[in-house]
C-alpha cells in the first residue's frame, strides 16, 4: 500500500530488471503457486528471487526446487505486518531467514491462528451489515495459504457484494470500514528481534505506507532495523531518490521490489518491475552472514 503521491505515474512499469526481492505466492494473499512464481519469474528475466509471503515461510522450499530447475535464486523471505499502536500497520521484510527455525515458525504459527481469528470476526460483521460470506468459501479461495482480507475480498466480490477487490475494501474491509477488525498488535521491534534471530535482515517495506518515515526509523533503527525498500514497485523515480538519500544517511541498505501478487495485480507492481540492483542482494547476503544465531 502506498500514499496516492507515490504512483508510479511513468509507462516503465512493465520494464523487467534481474531482481525482485518483494513477491507473494498463493501461501498468502499471492495469484501463483510458488511454482509458478519461480516460471513467470524466469520467463521474465528475473534471476534473483525473493519469496516474501505474509506470515509465513512455507512456499520457501517449492520455490527453491522451482529455481533449481529454472536457474533462478530464491532468497527466503517472510513478510511481517506490525503496528506501533498510532493505528497505522508497519510492514517489515526479513531476508536470508532460516526457514527451520523452531521459535520463528512457531511464532508464524500463532500469527496464523490470529489471522484465522480475526476472519471469524470480520465474517460476522458481514453478516451483521447485511453482506453474508460462507467462511468455507473464504478458506477455499485461501487454500493452503494464510488467510487474508483479501481472500475475503474476493469472495464480496464472488458472492456479488463488491464489483471488484477495491470496491470491497473500500466498502466493506478496509480501515475504518464496517467489517474491518483490527489485527493483534505485534510490535515492530519485537519483529525486527525474531528475524535476527532465525538469521535473516530486516527490512522496513513500502516507507511512504507508515506515514513519517523518518519519525517510524528513529523507532526502528535502534531495534535493529538492517535496510528500506527503495525501489518499491509503485514509487516515482522522485520518491525513490528521496528514499535513497534518507537510506544513505542512516546507513540503511535500499532494496526494493515489485510487491507482485499476481497477473491481476496494478501495472506498477508487474513482476521484475522495479529497478532493483544486484548490489542489493549483495548487501543483504553480507548482513545476513554477520547474524550471529
Amino acid at each position: 500500500m502506498t500514499t496516492p503521491h507515490s504512483r508510479l505515474t511513468t509507462d516503465d512499469s512493465r520494464l523487467t530488471t534481474g531482481v525482485d526481492l518483494h513477491t507473494h505466492s498463493t501461501w498468502s494473499d499471492g495469484l501463483l503457486s510458488p511454482t509458478a512464481l519461480v516460471g513467470e519469474a524466469a520467463s521474465r528475466g528475473v534471476r534473483v528471487l525473493a519469496l516474501t509471503d505474509h506470515d509465513t515461510v512455507a512456499g520457501i522450499p517449492e520455490a527453491r526446487e522451482a529455481g533449481e530447475r529454472l536457474g533462478v535464486e530464491i532468497v527466503p523471505g517472510v513478510e511481517l505486518s506490525t503496528s506501533l499502536g498510532t493505528g497505522g500497520e508497519i510492514h517489515l521484510l526479513g531476508y536470508f531467514v532460516d526457514i527451520d527455525d523452531a521459535a520463528l515458525l512457531d511464532r508464524l504459527a500463532g500469527y496464523a491462528r490470529a489471522r484465522a481469528d480475526r476472519m471469524e470476526r470480520m465474517i460476522a460483521r458481514l453478516r451483521r451489515v447485511g453482506a453474508p460470506v460462507d467462511p468455507d468459501r473464504v478458506r477455499e479461495i485461501a487454500g493452503h495459504g494464510t488467510v487474508g482480507r483479501p481472500h475475503l475480498g474476493r469472495a464480496l466480490v464472488e458472492a456479488g457484494y463488491a464489483a471488484d477487490l477495491t470496491d470491497a475494501f473500500d466498502r466493506f474491509i478496509g480501515g475504518g470500514r464496517p467489517a474491518y477488525v483490527p489485527r493483534p498488535r505485534v510490535d515492530p521491534a519485537d519483529a525486527i528481534a525474531l528475524v535476527r534471530a532465525a538469521g535473516g535482515v530486516p527490512v522496513l517495506a513500502h516507507p511512504f505506507s507508515v506515514g513519517g518515515v523518518e519519525s517510524v526509523l528513529d523507532r526502528l533503527a535502534p531495534a535493529g532495523l538492517a535496510g528500506m525498500e527503495v525501489d518499491y514497485g509503485e514509487y516515482s523515480p522522485e520518491d525513490r531518490e528521496t528514499l535513497r538519500r534518507i537510506a544513505t544517511r542512516r546507513g540503511l541498505i535500499a532494496t526494493g521490489g515489485s510487491d507482485y501478487h499476481g497477473p491481476d495485480s496494478r501495472a506498477a507492481r508487474e513482476l521484475g518491475s522495479a529497478p532493483v540492483p544486484m548490489s542489493a542482494v549483495e548487501a543483504l547476503r553480507e548482513a545476513a552472514s554477520g547474524v550471529v544465531k
